[in-house]
This record gives C-alpha cells, sequence and structure tokens, in this order.
C-alpha cells in the first residue's frame, strides 16, 4: 500500500492535468498513488491519464458533475494511502514536495498539513503579478501561507493533506465549492485535531492567466468567506473586511477631492504610498520591473474584486438565497 495518495480533481482541464502529472513523474520521494476524478468534465482527461500509466501508480475515475468538494470525498473514498493529498489541477509540484511532507511528518505527527504556493519561472507576467499579490506580506493573502498566520493555521485545498482517520470521522467535505476547503478545515480543528503549514512543501500555482478572470476568482472568494459563515458564523473577522475597507476608502478619498480637496488629495496620497510599497516588494522578490509595475494594478482587482465579494454573498444570505444547492460555473 503507498504511504500517500493524492487525489486530483478535474473539469475539462486536460492540458493543466498533463503538466500537473508531469511534475509528480519527477518526485525523489515516489511512495504514493495517484487518484483523478474527472468531475462531469465535457472535455475528458482519460488520454492523459493513460499517458502515465507506466510511470505512475495513478488511477482514473469518472463522476456526475457536482463541484469539486463532492469529486474530492469520491477520490478519498477510493485512497489507499495513510494520507490523502489534494491538488488543484492548476498547480505544479516541486521535485522535493513529497520528501519534504514525509520528513516534517516523521518528526512531527499532525492530523492536517498544507503549504504556501509560490511562482514558478515559467509562469507569464500576469500570473507572477498576482502570485506575488496573493503572497504579499502587504495584502491579506499572505496570511495563507506564510509561516506566521492569524489564529490556528487553516490548510487549503489547493495544497492539502489529511491523514485516514480524519476522513473516516468527518467524511470529507460537506459542500461541493464556495468555501468548501475552509468549512472542512475549520471542522477539522472543532473536532480536536491537529494543523500544520509546511513551509517546505509548497507548490507552484498558476491562478488564472489574465486580469478578468482574476478579478472574478477574487470575486468568488469573496463570496466564499461569506459562504463560510452559513456554517461557522465566527470565521469572519476584521482582517477579512480589509479588502472592503480598502475599496471603500479609496473611492472616498477619489470622491472627497472636489470637495474637500486636502482630504481627499492626503487619502489618495496615503493610498499611492502602500501600492508603491507593493510595487518595491515586488521588484526585490521578482527581480521582474514589468511584474513590479503590474503589481499595484493586481492589488487593486485583489481588493475590489474579494470586497464586491463579500457584499454580494451577503445580500444574497440576507435574501435566503442558499447557493449550496447546486453546482455553479465559479469563474
Amino acid at each position: 500500500m503507498p504511504k500517500y495518495s493524492v487525489v486530483i480533481p478535474i473539469y475539462n482541464r486536460p492540458d493543466e492535468l498533463q503538466e500537473l502529472l508531469e511534475t509528480l513523474t519527477r518526485q525523489t520521494f515516489s511512495d504514493f498513488e495517484i487518484v483523478v476524478v474527472e468531475d462531469g468534465s465535457t472535455i475528458t482527461s482519460k488520454h492523459v491519464v493513460e499517458d502515465f500509466e507506466s510511470k505512475l501508480d495513478i488511477h482514473y475515475y469518472v463522476k456526475e458533475n457536482g463541484g469539486q468538494g463532492f469529486a474530492r470525498n469520491y477520490g478519498y473514498e477510493r485512497c489507499k494511502g495513510d494520507y490523502y493529498i489534494v491538488f488543484d489541477s492548476d498547480c505544479l509540484i516541486p521535485e522535493h514536495y513529497f520528501q519534504a511532507v514525509d520528513d516534517f511528518l516523521t518528526h512531527q505527527s499532525v492530523d492536517a498539513f498544507g503549504g504556501p504556493d509560490a511562482a514558478h519561472q515559467s509562469f507569464n507576467t500576469v500570473q507572477k503579478a498576482i502570485s506575488h499579490s496573493m503572497t504579499s506580506l502587504f495584502t491579506t493573502g499572505g496570511i495563507r501561507g506564510n509561516k506566521k498566520h492569524v489564529g490556528e493555521y487553516h490548510p487549503r485545498s489547493f495544497n492539502m493533506g489529511i491523514c485516514k482517520k480524519v476522513f473516516e470521522e468527518t467524511m470529507g467535505y460537506l459542500i461541493p465549492f464556495m468555501g468548501e476547503d475552509l468549512e472542512f478545515s475549520t471542522r477539522i480543528i472543532k473536532k480536536g485535531y491537529s494543523t500544520a503549514l509546511i513551509p517546505d512543501a509548497f507548490v507552484y500555482h498558476k491562478r488564472r492567466t489574465d486580469l478578468r478572470k482574476f478579478y472574478k476568482q477574487l470575486k468568488y472568494f469573496g463570496r466564499a468567506r461569506i459562504n463560510l459563515t452559513r456554517f461557522h458564523p465566527e470565521q469572519i473577522s476584521i482582517i477579512h473586511l480589509f479588502p472592503l475597507v480598502f475599496s471603500l476608502g479609496l473611492i472616498a478619498s477619489v470622491f472627497a477631492i472636489p470637495i474637500l480637496p486636502e482630504i481627499g488629495l492626503a487619502g489618495v496620497g496615503c493610498y499611492a504610498f502602500y501600492l508603491l510599497l507593493v510595487m518595491v516588494e515586488g521588484l526585490f522578490k521578482t527581480k521582474s520591473i514589468k511584474v513590479a509595475l503590474l503589481s499595484p494594478i493586481v492589488t487593486l482587482i485583489q481588493f475590489f474584486g474579494y470586497g464586491y465579494g463579500l457584499v454580494y454573498e451577503w445580500f444574497r444570505k440576507l435574501r435566503g438565497i442558499n447557493p449550496n444547492t447546486k453546482y455553479i460555473e465559479l469563474y
């Protein structure tokens, strides 16, 4: 039996799966199996899996479309390992990943774990700028995958591992999408299981490939935070409202210029200085002027998209609309 089982839900993305599986053939630690779950795709990945059958211990399953949370549950039910690890299809896995996980678990036993995400050198300028904005110390995105984080660590499903017992006692994901991983992580912690961030077990997360898709994704993330409160009301705090407050403050500063020019200009100046810090950090981290110049724009999109998602789903919640009943196009 393999020590680790990798679950990969896939929906109409055979090219992404091809790239992900290729990185898994280069792992320095190879005691793992792969469970690919085709979640009702109209563009299947069967031919991709067949190409890797001689290189990997890989298994392919097809189910009706129901969302990534339930697809992961379907994969969990078919895992044979002691630990179950989930990757999103838009990830690339560095060759040391499983060795880093195994070294950590050998010295520190935990029930659930995760790792950070980073930008691969092959990513385009937009992807690198998005990665910087989502992991920057100056944005809320930096909380998710750093050694220092707020409260207990909540693994995210783009790079998340659990022990077999966790699945057997929780039965996995309660909802199919829109914050399904945070709901699962929160429930894991509430049941008394231990969680940990493994800093060296990072993945290269491609996220979206253009700014329009990135905006839709961040709106979805904001909606997911509100959806999470349907199950765990305490899982929203002041820090989660920062993107909304940031956005409203910038809008107010701009509109104040004709009426109260000193206050308006001072406000805009503060925002400009903040975005300059993001840009300078981007230059030091990526060594790319293009990425640095694009970073403030991406940060604005991140905050406005997330903030709008919070408001949008909050009003839907007040109206009693439940988004967890059927599959929706995410972004």
